[in-house]
């Protein structure tokens, strides 16, 4: 199984944001954001500070799709 982010990145786009703004807001490092870029994984605690910034579940901004 793999992650996909790209609900993430149409999220920060429908917002007016971009990675930059997101790590900075969220406090997270350029590596995670990297990491997702290239659809790696990151931790839950990556993930929960995300949604805790723009207010939104896991499911609003990655999907689990087969290899």
């Amino acid at each position: 199984m793999a992650v996909s982010y790209k609900k993430l990145w149409h999220l920060l786009l429908d917002r007016n944001m971009n990675k930059s703004d997101l790590e900075r807001m969220a406090g997270i490092s350029h590596y995670s954001i990297t990491k997702m870029g290239k659809n790696q994984d990151v931790t839950t605690e990556t993930l929960s500070k995300i949604c805790n910034i723009l207010d939104c579940k896991f499911d609003d901004i990655l999907d689990i799709v087969k290899d």
